[in-house]
Formats: C-alpha cells, structure tokens, sequence
C-alpha cells in the first residue's frame, strides 16, 4: 500500500502496532539510547513509512488520519507537493551553506517575509535551528537587552528542553536530575495569574522578560482568561520588562489567526516561532524589536550560532509554506474547520458527561480532558486502533490533543471524530 493522496479514510488491518514496527522497535532500543523514544504501548509503537496530507502509513501497512500534524508541524498537511518541490529546486542548487558567515537568498527573502508578517514593531529576525533553540535566542536577548537577571515564567508552560527553556517550562520531571543548573532566576505565577500577582511580581524591576505561551499548548491546551494577555503586556511595559511569546506551538494559522497575541491585541518584544514554519523541515526564529535586538550587536564572533542556522532547505521549505498558508487560506479554513471541531467535541461532553470533564481550544488547535487519571493514554491508543493517531499529555495525563492539518477535509474529518465517538461509548461506564 502506499499514499496516492493524502485525504483517504483509515485502514487498519494489523492491530498497530504490527509486526514490522515491533521488530523494529526491538532493533532500535538496541542502537539508541534510552529514554528518547516515548511510547504509548509498553516498549512498541508503529514506525512511519510515509507520510502525506492528513494520512501516515506505517511499515505494517495500516493507514491513519493524523491529528497531531506531527506535533503541530504539518500544519499544511505531510510533504505538501509545494514544499516538496521548493526544497527539491533549492537542493539542486545549494544544499548546505556557511550558517551565520555566509547568507544565501532563501534566507534573506525568509527575513523579510517574516518581518512583514509578523506582529512585531520595528522587526528583525535571528534565524534559530529548531524551537528550543528559539527560546533560548529569547531569553538571551532579554538579559542582553536588559541587563537583568530574572525572568517572569507561569505553570503549567512547556518552551522546550534546552537549558534555558527547560528552566522557564514547569514540568517538573523534565527539570528535576538538571536543576542544579538550570537558570536560577525564574519568578513562577499560575497562568492567568491575577493583576495584583502580577503587579507584585513585576515591581522589583528586576524581571528582564515575561514569557508566555499565549496559548498553552502542551501542557493542556489552556486558554488565556479575557484581556489577560493584554493586561500582562501593559504591567510588562509599564516596568520595562519585555514581553516574549512564545508561538512556537501556536504560530501561522491552526487557532484560525496567524498568530495568537493578534487575537489578543498584543504586539510582543520578542516573537518566537518554530514548527509549523518550516512545513517539515527543522527551523525556528525570534522576531523581535530592532531596539532589542541591538543588544546581539558584535565586532567579533556570533554569540549564538549554529552550523546548521538559517539551513538553505529549511529556509526554501518555510518560504513554501507560508506561500501554501496564504494561497490556499488555511488561516480560514482552520477557523472553520475547528468551529465544527469544537462543536463536536463540546457534544461530547454533554454525551460522555462521566468520562469527560471538559473541551476546549481554538481553531484546529483543540483538547478533551478526561475525568480520571492516565485516562488520555488508554483513550490514544485505542484511537489508534481505529486508525486515528493521537497525542495524550497534559496535567496528570488526562488531555489529548486534537490537532489535524488544515488541508484535512470536512469528510476525512468527520471520519476520525465518529470514530472516537464510538471510543468514548466504549468506556462510558
């Protein structure tokens, strides 16, 4: 079997995960080292053989409807043929160039794009390798810009697992055997935290910048309560902190706005970006304001750089992409499409009443919270029987994400949801 088009129904004929993935599963936990791979099923899952639009095949042959977009990647669709034609003309003229020494034109026409699109004042972008990465150009514009030392950071957040990030993220067990080393200055509120906690935190004057998810993604899908965001961002300015979001998760359309913080009427210092840019390939970037992006200015070498920066393929990709979310509206088709998504999932909730507690999200960008303990995972992985791939997570394990492409359609869609409907009548008590 293979996928001749990326909007066909799933179909499942080996109770996933199969034999292939099994066998290499075994081969792989002997040659990479533990702890990387996280599985839904004891020690196995299925291993991808392709992968395109709204569709994963995996080695066994069984056929799913993705609604992770690959951690939020594929947000228009897997190896959509624009991208792959874009990295395919790039790579028969310059693979790999000389990172921050030498520029090359898909670079700086990516620069420019982004400064025009992002909702930043005055921008300039520092390309980043991934999304952890991004984070940490962030943090470190911050404390060169500021020149203070501490950070104001809430929980539940997730910002990535580098040192930086890891010390502005809140999950514990990710912090726990490095905390030692990590940054020592992070000043923690609840998401949503009140005006007056974050007046009092912000008063010292020390706090050299407030990061926030605009939208809590990982940990939950949590949603920001009315005008917060914007009354953070006054707070911030009115004490000369700057304000970094993180869109990373959130970024370039699946909440049906480009960004987050235009939706909350928020322009932040620092713009961080990553995922759904590079439309499958590995890139990240900070927009941020020319006035603190100076502080990076140098006679000598880059104080933060990468071999792989501003990758000529990566950066071909993401110009396709963003080509691809403007040419097809994916911005509005997701608006649309996850309003008939929430719909749905809110009638789950008065339909499973005791094995839901609650949906929420925005866009294509939605979670369902499960009553009980662990029960997301139960859930995910009888989803994958049915041939729907899903993510679980979230506080106490009891949140799944539904995240599909944009390029899915109202019929594939309506598919994966019917047949977690009948999931969830399966272990309605």
């Amino acid at each position: 079997m293979s996928l001749e088009q990326g909007d066909l129904p799933p179909l499942v004929t080996v109770p996933p995960p199969g034999p292939r993935s099994r066998a290499l599963c075994t081969h792989l936990a002997r040659v990479e080292a533990p702890g990387v791979n996280t599985l839904y099923r004891g020690h196995d899952q299925i291993v991808w053989a392709e992968a395109l639009g709204s569709n994963v095949l995996d080695v066994d042959s069984n056929r799913y409807l993705d609604f992770t977009s690959g951690f939020g990647v594929a947000f228009v669709g897997h190896r959509h043929p624009a991208v792959v034609a874009a990295v395919a003309d790039q790579a028969g003229r310059l693979v790999h160039g000389l990172g921050d020494v030498a520029a090359h034109p898909s670079r700086i026409a990516l620069a420019d794009r982004l400064c025009q699109l992002a909702p930043v004042d005055d921008p300039v972008v520092y390309f980043a390798i991934s999304g952890s990465d991004a984070i940490e150009v962030a943090l470190k514009t911050a404390l060169l810009a500021t020149g203070r030392s501490v950070l104001l950071a809430f929980e539940p957040a997730y910002h990535g697992l580098t040192l930086g990030a890891l010390a502005a993220g809140s999950r514990r067990e990710f912090q726990a055997p490095f905390e030692a080393h990590l940054h020592g200055h992070v000043r923690r509120l609840p998401f949503g935290a009140s005006p007056s906690a974050l007046r009092s935190a912000l008063a010292p004057g020390d706090v050299a910048a407030v990061v926030v998810e605009p939208i809590v993604g990982r940990e939950g899908v949590l949603l920001p309560p009315a005008g917060w965001l914007a009354e953070l961002a006054a707070l911030a300015r009115s004490t000369e902190t700057l304000v970094v979001a993180d869109e990373i998760f959130t970024g370039f359309g699946k909440t049906g706005r480009r960004f987050v913080v235009e939706a909350e009427g928020i322009r932040p210092d620092l713009l961080v970006c990553g995922k759904a840019l590079g439309g499958g390939l590995p890139i990240g970037a900070v927009v941020g304001t020319r006035v603190a992006m100076s502080a990076w200015a140098s006679d000598g070498e880059a104080r933060h750089t990468a071999t792989f920066l501003a990758h000529p393929l990566a950066c071909a990709a993401a110009l396709a992409t963003l080509d691809v979310i403007e040419n097809e509206e994916l911005v509005e088709r997701a608006r649309e499409l996850g309003a008939h998504l929430a719909a749905r999932t809110a009638s789950w909730h008065q339909r499973f009443s005791r094995t839901i507690h609650g949906t929420r999200g925005r866009g294509l960008l939605q979670a369902v919270e499960f009553a009980e303990l662990a029960t997301a995972s139960r859930f995910a992985t009888r989803a994958l029987d049915r041939g729907v791939i899903l993510l679980a997570g979230g506080p106490e394990g009891r949140t799944v994400q539904l995240v599909p492409p944009a390029v899915i359609s109202r019929e594939r869609l309506d598919d994966a949801l019917g047949r977690l409907e009948s999931v969830l009548g399966e272990q309605e008590p």
